[in-house]
C-alpha cells in the first residue's frame, strides 16, 4: 500500500506527549506514515524538563540523509532544533533535498514565556529557516520575539505576522494559546495577501502539553495529502481542539492531548 510520507525533525520527549513522539502519532492518525529526525533527547514528563542532550550534528545530517534518500517526503516539519549548529545544518538539508513543503515550528519560548534557545539560534532561525517556510507557526511569545513587537490585541497579533512573513516565510500563523480573554486560543493567519482569524471552541484543561506540537504536525500531515496551506491549518486546528477535547489525565502535572482519540473508551 502507498501511503503519502511526512518527516519531523524535532526532539525527543520522554514524557511522549510532544515533541517527535506527538508528530508521529498526529501523522499515523491522519493515515500518513512518519519518519523522524532527532535532534535532541529530552529528560522529561508532565512536570517539567530535567536534561536536554543535544545529539551530534553529523548524526542528524546521516538521518535526515538516510530517510530522503530511500523513502521521500511530502511534507516536512521542524520543532525543537535546540541550537544555532543544528539549525544551520537543517537549513542545509532543507535546501539541498529541496524539502517543501515545510512547516516550520520555531520553538524558541515556551508558553509561559521562558526562552528555550540562545540568542545565536534565534539568529539563525531568523535569517535560515524561516526564509524556507511554507507555513510558521509561532505562539505569542515566539512571535512577538521573532517581530520585536508586544502582543496584546488582536492587531497586535497581525501586526507581528506581518512582520514574521516579511522574513521570507510564504505563510504566517501566530497562535494565541497564550493570549488571555477572548483571545486565547485565537490564531491569527496572514499570507502575504490575505488575514484570516481562526477560532474554535475553547477547551478548559490543564492537560494541554504537545499543542504546539500537534497542532505543526497535524498541518504537515495535511499538507502530504495534499491540502493547501490554509485548508491544512483549519483541519489541523480542528484536529488539535477535538484532541484537547480527549486529553490525557496522566502523571502529577500537564497532561497530554489525545492524539489517538477515536480509539479512548467511550
Amino acid at each position: 500500500m502507498r501511503v503519502p510520507v511526512a518527516l519531523t525533525i524535532a526532539g525527543s520527549d520522554s514524557g511522549g506527549g510532544a515533541g517527535i513522539q506527538a508528530d508521529l502519532k498526529t501523522y499515523a492518525f491522519h493515515q500518513v506514515h512518519g519518519t523522524s529526525v532527532l535532534t535532541c533527547v529530552t529528560a522529561q514528563n508532565t512536570q517539567g524538563v530535567n536534561r536536554v542532550d543535544a545529539l551530534p550534528v553529523a548524526a542528524v545530517v546521516a538521518q535526515i540523509e538516510a530517510v530522503v534518500r530511500d523513502i521521500g517526503t511530502q511534507a516536512t516539519k521542524t520543532g525543537m532544533l535546540l541550537n544555532a549548529e543544528i539549525i544551520n545544518a537543517v537549513v542545509s538539508q532543507v535546501k539541498g533535498f529541496n524539502l517543501e513543503p515545510l512547516v516550520v515550528d520555531p520553538v524558541m519560548v515556551s508558553r509561559s514565556g521562558d526562552q528555550l534557545i540562545d540568542d545565536q539560534a534565534v539568529t539563525s532561525l531568523r535569517e535560515g529557516l524561516i526564509p524556507l517556510a511554507t507555513i510558521v507557526t509561532p505562539n505569542r511569545y515566539e512571535a512577538q520575539l521573532l517581530s520585536g513587537l508586544e502582543i496584546h490585541t488582536l492587531d497586535d497579533m497581525r501586526s507581528a505576522a506581518q512582520r514574521i512573513y516579511q522574513l521570507g516565510a510564504n505563510a504566517v500563523l501566530v497562535k494565541g494559546g497564550a493570549m488571555r480573554g477572548d483571545l486565547c486560543g485565537v490564531d491569527v493567519w496572514f499570507d502575504g495577501s490575505q488575514f484570516y482569524t481562526l477560532k474554535t471552541t475553547l477547551i478548559e484543561t490543564k492537560n494541554n502539553h504537545g499543542t504546539g506540537c500537534t497542532l505543526s504536525s497535524a498541518i504537515a500531515a495535511n499538507l502530504a495529502l495534499g491540502q493547501t496551506p490554509f485548508t491544512a491549518v483549519q483541519r489541523a486546528k480542528e484536529y488539535v481542539t477535538t484532541a484537547l477535547q480527549h486529553a490525557l489525565d496522566i502523571g502529577q502535572g500537564y497532561g497530554s492531548v489525545g492524539h489517538f482519540f477515536p480509539l479512548l473508551p467511550a
